[in-house]
């Protein structure tokens, strides 16, 4: 009998352990599923966001394009393809025509942006970008840094003759834009391909605007917290 009740112990203990477990199983299957259904709702909210300023981007500036050599991505980057339009070769002293271009879009873009989607806004970028030559240059290293400073100075010129644009409503929400607008010099980090896989020099060689939204930072938080 003795015999009989350590099995019977022992039965119990391992019973006992097997229930332990298996809530510890549903309480992580609930919390998985709980972080799903956020990631989800998220990513749903930030894809209708997303299609709506696709839309109304192209609702306030499909007339503008064309003569800007300007077109919008489908994730919603504002770009200006004509390198000869933008600045002088090598240069980072911007056109006379492209300071005309900006005085028309960048009023309008920010006012889009404030009016409908000034909540959600996390950050807006002006990038540089450069094709992978430079010049007589042969070096990697020298081809690299040669593109970072002139895609950096491209681009922070470009924030500040924005930045210091003088229109009511960018005065009215100059605060507002300090904290969001930043300038980044890319270089050749995200070059244009031909459709024969061939880099395209000329678009290669661009402006960008780009808007990154509160819901990005959701996400990649969760993702972070999943790790």
């Amino acid at each position: 009998m003795k015999v009989n009740r350590e099995w019977i112990n022992i039965s119990d203990m391992m019973s006992g352990l097997m229930m332990v477990f298996l809530f510890i199983a549903i309480a992580f299957m609930v919390q998985i599923q709980t972080e799903q259904e956020a990631v989800k709702e998220i990513a749903m909210t930030y894809r209708k966001s997303q299609q709506s300023l696709n839309q109304d981007l192209h609702k306030e500036f499909e007339k503008d394009l064309s003569k800007w050599g300007a077109e919008i991505t489908k994730d919603n980057i504002f770009r200006f393809n004509s390198p000869n339009v933008l600045f002088k070769s090598g240069s980072s002293e911007m056109s006379n025509q492209f300071k005309e271009i900006l005085d028309d879009f960048f009023p309008r873009y920010i006012k889009l942006l404030t009016l409908k989607y000034r909540d959600e806004v996390d950050e807006i970028r002006v990038e540089g970008h450069t094709s992978n030559v430079w010049g007589n240059a042969k070096s990697k290293k020298d081809i690299y840094l040669n593109n970072i400073r002139l895609s950096q100075n491209r681009a922070s010129n470009v924030l500040t003759y924005c930045y210091e644009i003088d229109n009511s409503f960018i005065n009215k929400n100059r605060e507002w834009l300090e904290k969001q607008f930043r300038a980044n010099g890319m270089a050749f980090a995200k070059l244009i391909y031909k459709k024969n896989g061939k880099q395209d020099f000329k678009n290669s060689r661009r402006v960008e605007f780009r808007v990154l939204t509160k819901a990005q930072e959701k996400i990649y938080k969760i993702i972070e917290q999943l790790k």
